[in-house]
């Protein structure tokens, strides 16, 4: 069944919704999880769509923020430097080809570095406008990022269209208002508005600066 769904702007997350990192975020945090002693399976259902800090204040209640900081930029970095396995998702270079003359924005966890890094490992473009970590004081589930590139677009929340994997990106969507379309296998359980297996079945065309994103 075909869907079309009208939009003034385009938010676009990054890690299982343009680019598959799974490769390399499974042996980071497998890594980490067994310096800690904890099941690296249970991480895995945790981490997705937050920043590092954020998930290990879920994983490790009680433990020191710095702690929690410390160990987040030692990951960043090393995220940042590996980037074997890096894969754009299907479509996702067609996608952002034919978002370059309207509204959009790349809205994601991911320090600006490691954004960089797997944009250009998936060997696509990074949107004008990107909200790293370094954009928000809150990680996704709070919905300041996609408030926050909305804002820097001009476009009200109500008129934003989100692409989103994650739960945690898929709840600070909706808290900031805006529709979802879900992404992949991880996004059909938390319901978002629209699902696509992933990006190949997503049209994007142009009227009179109005955007119609149709789902295949």
């Amino acid at each position: 069944m075909t869907t079309t769904i009208s939009a003034a702007a385009i938010l676009l997350d990054m890690d299982g919704t343009l680019v598959d990192s799974s490769a390399v975020v499974e042996r980071v945090w497998t890594d980490w999880a067994a310096e800690h002693g904890l099941d690296p399976a249970e991480v895995m259902q945790v981490i997705h769509g937050r920043q590092g800090h954020a998930s290990m204040a879920i994983l490790l209640p009680g433990r020191p923020v710095e702690e929690n900081l410390a160990d987040n930029r030692a990951m960043l970095e090393r995220e940042t430097a590996e980037t074997e396995g890096v894969l754009a998702i299907a479509g996702a270079a067609r996608l952002l080809r034919s978002l370059a003359e309207v509204p959009h924005a790349l809205v994601t966890s991911a320090s600006r570095p490691l954004a960089t890094a797997r944009m250009t490992a998936a060997g696509l473009t990074m949107p004008p406008v990107a909200v790293t970590a370094e954009s928000v004081s809150a990680s996704k589930p709070d919905p300041e990022g996609f408030l926050t590139a909305a804002e820097a677009l001009g476009v009200p929340p109500r008129d934003c269209v989100v692409f989103e994997d994650s739960e945690a990106g898929i709840t600070a969507a909706r808290r900031a208002g805006m529709r979802v379309v879900g992404v992949g296998p991880l996004a059909g359980p938390h319901r978002p508005d629209h699902h696509v297996h992933d990006l190949s079945a997503v049209r994007i065309t142009v009227d009179d600066a109005a955007i119609t994103i149709t789902l295949e």
